[in-house]
């Protein structure tokens, strides 16, 4: 199918204010890298998300689901087809003592509601910066706690556009991973079973994390947060330090001087220079310790 025919399509199936063409994906991710998204498609409603699931279905038009760019690497080349962000569904709401958040709302903005509505075991989340959605596909977690911890089901879109309800037992979650892209699965919500507690002793939990966060990672910089998994018996950041790595880089991009599990946009990298990183700092390590780093980031797109 040729361009035109495409966004005439999607104009027919969503509200065409809600469908980007050639859309940077440098202003929609945490490293602000990445070439374009042919078709950034934004849907505002569960039946808008499955016409567009089962629209890309019947045309085979390339269909990759991000969400806020927080984890993520796109490459240079940017992505074809359809790329689908659920950035407008950002509700939360309480149920007895569980909070319900949409797949597009961030994770810290969940553990803020439920500090708000003074229910405790969110706390981990405080300084986490992706999505809900994000957070379940990777099992996010943070200073011992993560989301496998508190989940009790979620809302999904299979990749047949039909929607199910599924038990957390259903997503597999282990340490930062799940099984959510295996399957096909698009979270929309997830319900997060808490119980209640003292709003001044979550929040004290919560300022202590805050605190650790900012004073620990670059925050100044553009980057992906911590781009590689902890190897076992090991910690990646002070495996990467004692390689002297810090400081050292490909271009716009560098491991942080601050925080070495960290790789900083530090001078308008390039998605080229960031991934030339990664894979500088792995082949090093393994070097000198002869561990492998595997990597939490994702990296999606073409050069």
């Amino acid at each position: 199918m040729n361009k035109q025919d495409i966004i005439k399509d999607l104009r027919n199936i969503i509200n065409p204010e809600h469908i980007l063409i050639d859309e940077p994906l440098k202003n929609h991710t945490y490293t602000k890298l990445g070439g374009n998204a042919d078709f950034f498609v934004t849907p505002s409603s569960i039946e808008d998300v499955q016409a567009v699931i089962r629209y890309a279905n019947q045309t085979e038009v390339p269909f990759t689901m991000l969400g806020n760019g927080s984890n993520v690497i796109v490459r240079d080349g940017g992505i074809r087809g359809i790329v689908l962000s659920l950035k407008r569904f950002v509700a939360i709401r309480r149920e007895e003592d569980s909070v319900i958040a949409e797949s597009g709302a961030r994770i810290i903005d969940a553990s803020r509601f439920a500090l708000q509505e003074k229910l405790t075991g969110l706390e981990f989340a405080c300084g986490i910066p992706g999505t809900v959605g994000g957070a379940l596909y990777m099992n996010a977690g943070a200073y011992g706690g993560e989301v496998k911890d508190c989940l009790e089901s979620a809302l999904v879109v299979d990749a047949a556009g039909d929607v199910h309800r599924l038990p957390a037992a259903a997503f597999d979650l282990d340490y930062r991973t799940s099984n959510i892209a295996e399957k096909g699965y698009i979270v929309l919500e997830a319900t997060f079973s808490l119980v209640p507690g003292d709003v001044n002793e979550i929040k004290a939990v919560m300022d202590d994390l805050t605190y650790k966060r900012e004073s620990k990672q670059p925050l100044e910089y553009p980057s992906c947060g911590s781009v590689f998994k902890r190897p076992p018996g090991y910690f990646a950041g002070k495996l990467i330090q004692d390689s002297e790595l810090q400081g050292k880089g490909i271009g716009g991009a560098e491991v942080s001087t601050k925080h070495a599990g960290f790789i900083v946009n530090k001078n308008n990298a390039t998605a080229t220079d960031y991934i030339g990183v990664i894979e500088m700092v792995q082949k090093e390590v393994k070097a000198r310790y002869g561990v492998a780093l595997e990597r939490e980031v994702r990296i999606l797109g073409e050069d």
